[in-house]
């Protein structure tokens, strides 16, 4: 009877420790997964920024002679627009770590917003540039690296609508239960790092 006992016990600890804020026997890797995760699309980045930066240093004239200048007003506002939603995604993470659900879905929509309307505003921005994919090197590497990072926006966007679709469940998220919000939040500020590099480098330098 003991060890049934013991045993019933252990596996009720194993069971709950497969939830989302449970204490498991096993450590919880999740967020080092993320962290990993976020390093490899680092490195995809880093080898564009690479390639970007030696076309630029071997080519005579950057951008090459005839290519329309690009317009700061637009990837400006963008630029703030990013920027600030960084902040806005953390509120949600604090409102959670208060167990306020509904804080958190507020600030996770308002940055879903923000994340829309940059995508907007990328597109507008496409549909208006003097240059098109293949008229030279800068304006195909240009379309490479914001339309990558725009697929980026477009993944972390998808990834907030499904935590606002599971927190309709009574329950699944709470102060002690955050995983997908913490997921969420720490690819959204990839996503806006990733974007000021961008944009230095294709619009400022």
């Amino acid at each position: 009877m003991q060890g049934s006992t013991v045993n019933s016990t252990t596996a009720i600890g194993v069971e709950q420790g497969h939830g989302h804020g449970g204490h498991s026997a096993h450590p919880d890797h999740r967020l080092f997964g993320i962290f990993v995760f976020l390093v490899a699309e680092a490195m995809i980045f880093l080898g564009l920024f690479a390639a970007y930066l030696t076309f630029r240093a071997v080519a005579p004239e950057w951008p090459p002679v005839g290519t329309p200048k690009l317009e700061l007003l637009l990837p400006g506002v963008n630029t703030l627009i990013l920027i600030s939603s960084s902040f806005v995604v953390h509120r949600a993470d604090e409102a959670i770590k208060k167990d306020d659900v509904k804080g958190m879905r507020l600030w996770f929509a308002i940055t879903a917003a923000m994340g829309a309307v940059f995508l907007v505003g990328q597109l507008y921005e496409y549909f208006h540039l003097e240059f098109g994919l293949t008229d030279n090197l800068f304006a195909s590497t240009f379309y490479v690296l914001t339309g990558f990072h725009g697929l980026h926006v477009a993944f972390g966007l998808m990834l907030m609508l499904a935590v606002l679709w599971r927190s309709r469940r009574e329950g699944h998220y709470s102060s002690q239960s955050h995983f997908g919000i913490e997921a969420a939040e720490l690819y959204w500020h990839f996503v806006d790092v990733i974007w000021i590099i961008l944009f230095v480098l294709l619009y400022l330098l």
